[in-house]
């Protein structure tokens, strides 16, 4: 199966440097987040796809919900208020997120000519954590950026093997660690969060800099479980500037194009 179905896509409109995959939360969809997005901007009043006109952004979704499921979800979880509650059940859904994000980002390194450093990866809240765990699990030598927001460690406490047995059958598990020392690291985390405490942010911060990466941690006094606007997404834009090493935009007419793309111009938005 395609794993680009039922996927957002939002194409560059200048020419195509680089690719975001960047991963919803729990209970949301890539249309909703999407939109959402462009209502937290930095400091000039740019959201992130309106400063960077030059990259794709591609919003993909989860499998789809059971029968009788309501709720959009990368995995399940038994208890938000106690992730450690019955966390192996968090297993099967995260090891099949993991592969299907895995599938997207092959798709889109050949698109690229297969220049995986022009791959960025990011997640807000359980798309994070998916994200957490595809970079613990991808056979590449790097990607662009990995950015996390809202996010926390599923299965902390572990060594990098033992953290990656936790999705055990998961295929094409690499026994190197080329992807997590080379790819550039940016956490942000809102210290009000009321869902993922900010301390399950700093445990993911320091699980992955145990593991050998490059982490930048920002932490903001509120914001809650969401992006902080504008001081983080500022930070966020900047860190993009530098790892990809372009300019990001300033001028109005690019910030119309871009925002006129992601309302969802017909000829610019595919849902698939």
């Amino acid at each position: 199966m395609d794993p680009t179905i039922n996927s957002l896509t939002i194409p560059p409109t200048l020419p195509h440097t680089h690719t975001v995959v960047f991963l919803h939360g729990r209970g949301d969809s890539p249309a909703n987040f999407a939109f959402s997005l462009t209502l937290s901007p930095d400091a000039r009043g740019l959201s992130l796809a309106q400063a960077f006109p030059s990259l794709r952004w591609v919003f993909p979704a989860p499998e789809p919900a059971k029968p009788g499921e309501r709720t959009c979800q990368w995995f399940d979880i038994w208890n938000v208020a106690d992730f450690a509650d019955r966390e192996h059940l968090q297993a099967p859904g995260l090891r099949a997120s993991v592969a299907r994000v895995r599938r997207i980002l092959e798709a889109e390194a050949a698109a690229l000519a297969g220049r995986w450093d022009r791959l960025v990866l990011a997640g807000i809240s359980q798309g994070s954590a998916v994200g957490t765990h595809v970079l613990l699990n991808l056979d590449a030598p790097r990607l662009a950026a990995f950015l996390s927001f809202s996010a926390r460690m599923p299965f902390p406490g572990r060594s990098l093997a033992d953290t990656r047995a936790v999705l055990a059958g998961l295929d094409r598990v690499p026994a190197h660690d080329d992807v997590l020392r080379n790819t550039p690291v940016l956490l942000e985390h809102c210290v009000d969060d009321p869902l993922v405490l900010v301390r399950h942010g700093r445990t993911l911060r320091d699980t992955l800099a145990g593991f050998g990466a490059d982490v930048t941690w920002s932490e903001y006094p509120d914001g809650g479980h969401w992006f902080n606007s504008p001081a983080g997404m500022e930070e966020a834009a900047v860190f993009l500037e530098r790892v990809l090493g372009i300019r990001w935009a300033t001028d109005a007419g690019v910030k119309s194009e871009a925002g006129s793309a992601v309302r969802g111009s017909s000829d610019a938005m595919d849902l698939d």
